[in-house]
Parts: structure tokens; C-alpha cells; sequence
């Protein structure tokens, strides 16, 4: 009996001193900004997850920088802009719509209607061809070769 309350006790006690989560910023308004302001940032490690749940090196490297600057009293517009001048639009989950970003932005579109216009190309030919075979009469050699008894 005393062995289970003892293992019980083993058990729980780790659950009874946790705490509450320390946010990583002294300030948790400087953290709330980081953080509204990192979702809209993509991990260039991981590319296709935002800075603010990227585990990687440079994202923690990011984030600190993005602190600092938002130490600085900089804008989100200032922060991104200089984000953008040293990494490039890649670093916006949502990049401005200029010459440099149209193949993202009208990309997949343009090969979407590639693709429907390929589609229709191919079964316009498919119908021709399949059109053509039925409408082609058929030798007479071998007409007669199927109807003998």
C-alpha cells in the first residue's frame, strides 16, 4: 500500500511545481507583436513554414533581430521592409504584387490554363482520330472473310 502512494506521488509531483510558460521576451507586448508580426514571415530554412514556428538556427537568429527592431519603436512596415532588402521578397508569406513577383502570383494560374487548354487539345485530337477510324470503311477482303460458313 505505501509503495502506491509513494509511486503515486512520484507520479504527480512534477505536475504539482510546473509553471506557467515564461514567454521568451521580457516584455509580453514586444512577444505578441513578434509574434502576429513572424506569422506573416516565411522560415528561409524551412520555406514553407513561418518564422514563428520555426525551430531552426536562422529563425531564432530572425526573431531576435525582429525583437531588437521592435525594441527600435520600428513600424511592421519598417521591420518588413528591411527584412525584404536583406533576404528578399522570399521572406513574405505574402509578397507585393510587382514585376519581380508576378510568376508568383500569376504563375499558377497561367499553367492552370495550360493545363485545360492542353486537356481540350488532346481530346479534340482524340475525338478526330476516333471519328476518322469509325467513319473509314472497312476493306473488303476482310468482310468476306468474317461471313463465310
Amino acid at each position: 500500500m505505501k509503495w502506491k502512494l509513494l509511486l503515486c506521488w512520484l507520479l504527480w509531483a512534477p505536475a504539482m511545481w510546473a509553471g506557467e510558460a515564461v514567454p521568451m521576451a521580457e516584455d509580453p507586448k514586444v512577444e505578441a507583436r513578434l509574434v502576429s508580426i513572424a506569422e506573416e514571415l516565411r522560415c528561409l530554412v524551412c520555406q514553407n513554414e513561418s518564422l514563428a514556428s520555426s525551430h531552426a538556427e536562422l529563425a531564432e537568429d530572425l526573431r531576435r533581430e525582429v525583437r531588437k527592431l521592435i525594441r527600435e519603436d520600428k513600424s511592421d512596415a519598417q521591420i518588413k521592409t528591411y527584412l525584404v532588402e536583406r533576404y528578399g521578397d522570399f521572406v513574405l508569406y505574402r509578397p507585393q504584387v510587382k514585376p519581380l513577383t508576378w510568376p508568383l502570383w500569376f504563375g499558377p494560374f497561367f499553367m492552370l490554363l495550360a493545363a485545360v487548354w492542353g486537356l481540350w487539345r488532346y481530346m479534340r485530337l482524340r475525338k478526330n482520330a476516333l471519328g476518322q477510324a469509325h467513319a473509314s470503311p472497312r476493306p473488303a477482303s476482310n468482310e468476306a472473310a468474317t461471313h463465310k460458313d
